[in-house]
């Protein structure tokens, strides 16, 4: 098994198509330019640190000629995806486990010689896509995401380390030089607890009391023991199991005091929700709006409603329609809002409704809402998010409330206008 991982994704992206960023220090800032959620090398040699709110460091990073980029979801977006296509053509089975990270099947060649293979393979997805990825071997998840730490961190193993060839001593002294908050699956709480038993590298994880870990964690935790035993207890999963819940949430990028306006963000939010349960063939059983000042705002003011639909649904048309009342509910005049979001629970399969209960005119009426919503996923999908709108939502000029991302490069990849042009 393999953990296959895109090394400083956001920036990786960015420098892809600006080769004027190459050699030079890279970070990206999160939703409306917020803080710092991604650095290159050269970023990080210079002592910047992720989650730095932008404000604090701003002069800093000028000073320091830091090349500043925001959130470019769009791109990132379909470099995964063609960073994930790039992987399944040369795996045997691939789980996605994030938007740059993939655990992969492979059958180890005559030789065992992985490294070539991962060589290959690194050479291919940079010359295609300008990504460097490292490669991390183990035999479960658990050993492979260790390997690809150890790829990226130690220098000597050049973005390639295999743990299968490890002999029983070598494996004890690596990880005896591991911290226990470098594995995966140890959070800060577990690690905490971890170290005030004297539980503080990674070895002393692997050999401690498994009825010590099983009473405090439960089976989670003894299997992530297991795993760097060598036992796999979490196979390659071929299917993506079903969400359980869809949330759209947004910070604004400047307070909202109008019914209007949050109306019209909100109305935006259940789209985009519309469009993931449709991608994700499921529909919601319930939605709910919810809606928040800034915590420091006195009076602070926080509250949700919540509708139940009759007939589970993802038509957007029957969402807006459930959602806009709601908003008007949980409204409060005087009020600064900061953040708002819906969510879509009590999810099902939309392979799941029984439309035999369903009278033959509903059932036509049914189906003919379905081809709409399909029709303007498929536009929207071809020639961009937004080609086909709702009133509701007003206009992106109109908005008040829009995402503040004053860093943003182009949509290289999703739009036709932004589309390097490279003169021959």
């Amino acid at each position: 098994m393999a953990l296959i991982d895109a090394n400083n994704f956001y920036a990786a992206c960015e420098q892809s198509f600006d080769p004027s960023l190459l050699g030079r220090p890279v970070v990206v800032l999160s939703n409306n330019d917020g803080c710092i959620v991604a650095r290159n090398p050269e970023a990080r040699a210079l002592g910047i640190c992720m989650g730095t709110p932008y404000f604090r460091i701003r002069q800093k990073l000028e000073r320091l000629k830091v090349v500043v980029r925001s959130s470019n979801y769009a791109l990132y977006g379909d470099m995964s995806q063609r960073l994930m296509r790039s992987l399944e053509s040369h795996c045997e089975e691939l789980e996605i486990y994030s938007i740059d990270e993939a655990f992969v099947r492979l059958s180890r060649p005559c030789d065992f010689n992985l490294r070539d293979w991962a060589c290959r393979l690194r050479s291919l997805v940079y010359r295609n896509l300008g990504l460097p990825i490292a490669v991390g071997f183990g035999a479960n998840k658990s050993q492979a995401k260790l390997a690809n730490y150890l790829a990226k961190v130690v220098p000597a193993n050049a973005g390639i380390f295999n743990f299968l060839t490890l002999s029983d001593r070598e494996k004890r002294e690596l990880l005896e030089n591991v911290a226990v908050e470098e594995l995966w699956g140890v959070g800060p709480k577990l690690a905490r607890w971890c170290r005030s038993r004297g539980v503080c590298t990674a070895r002393q994880f692997r050999d401690m009391s498994s009825g010590q870990l099983l009473s405090k964690y439960g089976v989670v935790g003894l299997r992530l023991q297991s795993e760097l035993r060598g036992v796999v207890c979490w196979p390659i999963a071929k299917t993506a199991a079903p969400k359980k819940e869809t949330c759209v949430s947004r910070s604004f990028g400047q307070p909202i005091t109008s019914l209007e306006d949050l109306q019209q963000a909100i109305a935006t939010y259940v789209v985009r929700a519309g469009e993931k349960l449709r991608r994700q063939r499921q529909l919601a059983g319930a939605l709910t709006v919810f809606i928040r000042t800034s915590a420091f705002s006195s009076p602070f003011y926080s509250e949700s409603a919540t509708v139940q639909f009759h007939m589970p649904s993802n038509d957007t048309g029957v969402l807006l329609t459930a959602s806009i009342p709601l908003v008007k509910k949980i409204f409060r005049p005087c009020c600064r809002f900061t953040k708002a979001g819906v969510l879509m629970h009590h999810l099902q399969g939309a392979e799941h409704l029984q439309q035999s209960l369903l009278l033959e005119s509903t059932l036509e009426d049914q189906k003919r809402r379905e081809r709409l919503m399909t029709a303007i996923d498929r536009l929207n999908g071809r020639y961009g998010r937004g080609t086909i709108g709702w009133a509701v939502c007003g206009t992106e000029s109109d908005s008040t409330w829009s995402m503040r991302r004053d860093q943003l490069s182009r949509a290289f990849t999703t739009c036709l206008d932004d589309v390097p042009i490279v003169m021959a």
